[in-house]
């Protein structure tokens, strides 16, 4: 009968069984740090994840090196294939694929700033081509590998056993730079991901130094000797340096990086805009679709014709811009050119529409998240990988010195011993010849180690020579010299931080190349869309069905509406205004003037033009221009002051901005000043308002100076505007000058209103959060507007 635990499916454990529970969190646990630190994320060590450094060593035992500076060739490249099985035979038993594509990926130079693997075939492109079959291409280990590989062999690194226990294998690289810094990573493991952008050999190494020589040094130094990642396509990070600096400090962050691009110019005046260098993570192919999506645009899933969105994109791109060609080759890997519609358009239109609507200008993540000298994996800063790094290195540094020290020390030790032997040969020839126990008599005779008897038994006659004699003594004078300098290193820090210095610097001369990548600080590209500025009025009605009509003065009355709709309000404004959507929920929704439909029909639902929030409801409306005042206020009697640019959003789903408790909803929204009225004069400002009059629902009636209320242009609940009883509720807040008119339900749901002036308002006037005076209305109050 077996032993082993069985599930339990009920609640209770017992000493043998297993509730299915625990069992699942252990096994689910154990998958993730499996993946965590198994495949996804790479060590700081030496910058590799386990996949890419087994290839790595497993090339280094097949003896794929790429040669060394003192002329050696190097091995010839072998089939991928060959790589691959052995990786897989020894090391590392996964897909055979996904041995492949962590081989390829080292060996391509747009993917790695300094690619480790020397490929020979197609190994793809940066448009997303993908390699040829294993079968087909070859693969070396790349020059700079040996930063990686060289001391594998010097005791610098823990080995362990490989997955059958038929062999080891490294658990580190004895990397001699940071490797996670110069090549970066990206993965995406259980519940955590990497995002580690390439930097500049020389500048990292430059830091390194830095850092050894004064553990102490500042962030404001370190940031300058490393200013910002460097692709290894290049382009142009356009973030300030304060932006680069505090994701180096937290260790994530976001960066604007955009293409380099030059201007060519043409016989007759012509022109031509060339890209030469792209974003990281962009390719040629995927900008080309890009341009083509502007400029022929298909009709959206659901939706049975072009938006107004759209339409207005692909005029204005079609506006400066005529053709496009990839012209990228083998000695011009990016080659954009953008020709512009004619000669005359400015060349910084064509490049600002271009940036805005493509990913020639696109965000580059930074997330700096590694398994660490603990084995944990962490988010760490740029000081931390460092610092981390440096620490390896010196005990790397100190294990190889230690293990070079006890080879010297075992040298002079065989060569003390034959320096004896020289000088009693006779002696030694005799007692060998004579005793059947030569060793234990040497041993006895001339004080000798087992080792130094064994050494002296093998030895070679030739080596008896005179001349050898002359070798060992010199061989000895180079060896304690030698033994001199280890022992210095591994008894002082001082000693071991100047190699280290020494090394790293050695390593930067030979390998460092210049920075490919630009950092200069430039603003967003916006493209703006030419509207022309016209007057237009844009009616809204009840069921939140939108159009704008060209001009102002017209009648609301000659507006018509569908079955069981009708005029919520009409708003006279100007093309390059924008109308503000209310949600129930607080959050403000914006759409240009210009992208509203025209006056024909009846116009379209403002949902199509915003991403509304599911279970949310339209509740008011405003258009006016951006610097526009409006007093926003709740029924839970709470408002503020905001100006329409501060609720204007680029994005459809709109953004928080009046803060509603349970139950509450948000009141119409009043105009304070900044907005244009016509008169028969003509049009003029509006009015700056000078008081507020709010009206609850149970009739009660309060004015104060408008002076009390504050501006909130990041929104909120605001300050209390009237206090209200437990069932009463806030009808509505309207800034005025004169006078407001106050609109609710009369007996029988009958519709009524009632224009207070001046002298009534001026009976209700308190200071703000009073309960205000009952009013004698007649009816209940829904809204307050204001009147002119």
């Amino acid at each position: 009968m077996s032993n082993q635990p069985t599930l339990d499916f009920s609640s209770g454990e017992s000493d043998d069984s297993l509730n299915l529970a625990s069992y699942a969190q252990r096994a689910y646990l154990e998958y993730a740090l499996s993946v965590v630190k198994g495949r996804a994320l790479p060590d700081v060590c030496d910058g590799q994840k386990p996949v890419q450094r087994r290839i790595l060593y497993s090339m280094s035992r097949m003896g794929l090196g790429f040669g060394g500076p003192n002329g050696n060739t190097g091995a010839k490249p072998v089939k991928s294939a060959r790589v691959v099985g052995d990786v897989l035979g020894r090391f590392h038993p996964h897909g055979d694929q996904a041995a492949y594509d962590a081989l390829v990926r080292m060996a391509q130079d747009f993917s790695q700033r300094y690619p480790l693997i020397d490929g020979q075939g197609n190994f793809g492109s940066r448009d997303g081509d993908g390699a040829a079959a294993m079968r087909y291409t070859e693969a070396r280990l790349a020059r700079i590998t040996s930063l990686l590989l060289d001391e594998i062999d010097e005791g610098t690194v823990d080995f362990a056993p490989n997955y059958d226990g038929s062999t080891e294998e490294p658990r580190q690289l004895p990397a001699r730079l940071p490797f996670a810094l110069l090549n970066g990573a990206s993965g995406i493991a259980v519940g955590l991901a990497t995002e580690i952008p390439s930097h500049n050999l020389r500048e990292v190494a430059e830091a390194c130094v830095a850092l050894i020589r004064n553990p102490q040094l500042g962030d404001d130094e370190l940031f300058t000797l490393v200013p910002g990642p460097d692709y290894p396509g290049g382009g142009q990070i356009i973030s300030s340096a304060s932006d680069i600096a505090e994701a180096y400090r937290s260790g994530r962050g976001s960066l604007k990086v955009r293409a380099r691009w030059k201007i060519e110019d043409l016989a007759r005046g012509q022109w031509q805009l060339v890209v030469t260098e792209l974003p990281p993570g962009v390719s040629s192919q995927r900008v080309l679709e890009e341009i083509e999506e502007l400029t022929n645009p298909k009709v959206k899933t659901g939706k049975k014709a072009l938006s107004q969105e759209q339409i207005q994109l692909k005029a204005s791109v079609l506006a400066v811009l005529d053709v496009v060609r990839d012209e990228s080759s083998k000695d011009a890997p990016v080659r954009l050119v953008f020709e512009p519609k004619t000669s005359r358009i400015e060349q910084q239109e064509l490049i600002t529409a271009l940036l805005a609507h493509t990913s020639l200008e696109t965000s580059a993540p930074i997330n700096l998240t590694m398994v660490g000298l603990d084995g944990r994996p962490v988010q760490k800063s740029l000081r931390q990988m460092l610092v981390e790094w440096i620490e390896f290195r010196q005990a790397t540094v100190a294990r190889r010195s230690q293990h070079r020290l006890n080879k010297v020390l075992d040298r002079i030790h065989i060569l003390e011993g034959r320096q004896l032997v020289l000088l009693n040969i006779d002696e030694v020839i005799a007692i060998i010849r004579q005793s059947d126990e030569p060793k234990a008599a040497l041993i006895a005779r001339f004080s000798l180690s087992d080792r130094q008897a064994e050494d002296i038994l093998e030895i070679r006659l030739r080596q008896l020579a005179r001349l050898e004699a002359i070798k060992i003594e010199q061989e000895l004078a180079g060896l304690r010299e030698e033994q001199k300098k280890l022992e210095d290193i591994l008894g002082s820090p001082a000693a071991l931080r100047r190699l280290l210095i020494k090394e790293i610097e050695a390593d930067a001369k030979q390998f460092a190349d210049p920075r490919r990548t630009l950092i200069e600080e430039q603003k967003k590209a916006v493209a703006e869309v030419k509207v022309v500025d016209e007057p237009v009025t844009v009616v809204v009605s009840q069921k939140g069905w939108v159009r704008a009509r060209s001009g102002h003065g017209h009648e609301a009355a000659s507006f018509a509406f569908k079955a069981g709709d009708g005029l919520y309000g009409t708003f006279e404004c100007r093309t390059v205004d924008q109308l503000l959507v209310f949600g129930s929920n607080g959050r403000v929704y914006s759409v240009a003037v210009a992208m509203l439909p025209g006056a024909r029909g009846d116009g379209q639902p403002v949902t199509t033009l915003i991403e509304l929030e599911s279970g949310t409801q339209l509740a008011h409306y405003f258009a006016g221009p951006a610097g526009a005042t409006l007093l926003l206020s709740g029924s839970g009697g709470y408002g503020f002051l905001a100006t329409v640019e501060s609720m204007v959003s680029r994005q459809k789903g709109g953004k928080a901005f009046i803060s509603v408790g349970e139950g509450e909803t948000v009141c119409r929204p009043s105009p304070v000043a900044g907005l244009p009225v016509s008169t028969a004069a003509g049009t003029q400002p509006l009015a700056a308002a000078t008081h507020v009059a709010c009206a609850s629902t149970g009739g009660r009636i309060l004015t104060f100076e408008i002076a009390e209320l504050k501006a909130m242009e990041k929104g909120g609940r605001g300050l209390m505007l009237i206090d209200l009883d437990a069932k009463d509720a806030l009808a509505g807040a309207a800034a005025y000058t004169r006078s407001v008119r106050i609109e609710g339900i009369g007996r029988g749901g009958k519709e009524r209103e009632e224009t207070l002036e001046i002298r009534s308002l001026n009976n209700a006037r308190a200071a703000r959060g009073r309960k205000g005076k009952a009013a004698d209305l007649g009816f209940k109050p829904t809204t307050v507007a204001r009147v002119e």
